[in-house]
């Protein structure tokens, strides 16, 4: 009877002690924790839309000339199984992409069957969506090359995905930036994980202090916003090895930006190997442990 009380005790020690810790609780005011809150979960159902990330299949790039397509494996582009055995080619000439289809295959563009088309790229902001089924798919453009992103809206891991761990909501990551702007803007070299180089121009540097430490981070123009990838101590540890995003508001009148670290988001390469995503410009690997945002998706860092 000793012996069992014993074990007992030292059961409930244990669980106590190493089963039953309580999760940092979120920091910040009611108001601020909602807008994280509802961030994270509007970053989620975009994931899961049908120009989210998560039904992502296929990547081809394409050869100059014809490129035959289908799920049979004498294509130049095999497709899934559920695909038809031919559908079709691409032509790649001159930087032009068309497209021929098999007659009797019903593929569409905007709900009106295709036979032979030209097709634009997704760097002209409208690429040609074409359809079979649940499969979809389009011409994207890096640096000289011409790829087709294949996605499949019933993808298996569009229904099978829950969520993203995230760090506790803390407000002491949302942190004032002084915008420093480069006269003239400077040209970046962004690396991409294809191993593809990508120039881009940032207009300036984003400054601030944290725990009596100066940090820079160089912003990428985009529109009405700025874009930063970054990368952090915690990369490859607790986040993606590869860095993370996060995008700002334009500075305001006195050139403060504020950097949410809270709304920091893994690049699409962490759910599929078929993005391809620009990784961190060398200054923008900070020695700086973030723990905001979002934490590694899945096993790979």
């Amino acid at each position: 009877m000793k012996l069992l009380l014993k074990f007992l005790l030292i059961f409930l020690f244990l669980l106590i002690n190493f089963g039953c810790k309580e999760e940092t609780p979120p920091k910040g005011t009611p108001e601020y924790i909602n807008e994280i809150t509802q961030w994270h979960k509007k970053r989620i159902s975009n994931l899961k839309k049908e120009n989210g990330w998560l039904n992502l299949v296929g990547l081809y790039w394409l050869k100059e000339g014809a490129n035959s397509f289908g799920s049979a494996k004498d294509n130049d582009i095999v497709f899934p199984e559920k695909a038809p055995a031919y559908i079709g080619k691409f032509y790649l000439k001159d930087s032009i992409v068309t497209v021929s289809v098999i007659k009797g295959i019903r593929v569409t563009h905007k709900d009106f069957p295709v036979t032979e088309m030209e097709l634009q790229d997704d760097l002209t902001g409208y690429p040609t969506v074409l359809r079979l089924g649940s499969l979809r798919w389009y011409i994207i453009k890096r640096g000289d090359r011409y790829g087709v992103r294949l996605r499949d809206v019933a993808a298996k891991l569009v229904k099978e995905f829950k969520d993203i761990e995230m760090f506790p909501i803390n407000e002491d990551w949302r942190i004032e930036a002084k915008f420093e702007p480069y006269n003239p803007p400077k040209k970046m070299s962004i690396p991409t994980i294809i191993g593809t180089v990508e120039e881009d121009i940032s207009p300036g540097a984003l400054v601030f202090d944290k725990d009596g430490k100066i940090y820079k981070l160089d912003a990428i123009d985009e529109g009405d916003k700025f874009f930063i990838i970054f990368a952090d101590e915690t990369s490859g540890k607790e986040t993606y090895g590869a860095g993370r995003f996060l995008y700002t508001d334009k500075p305001d009148s006195n050139g403060i930006v504020i950097l949410d670290f809270n709304k920091a988001y893994n690049p699409p390469c962490v759910f599929t190997k078929y993005a391809t995503c620009p990784l961190p410009p060398k200054q923008n690997y900070l020695k700086l442990r973030i723990t905001a945002g979002e934490k590694m998706w899945g096993e790979k860092h």
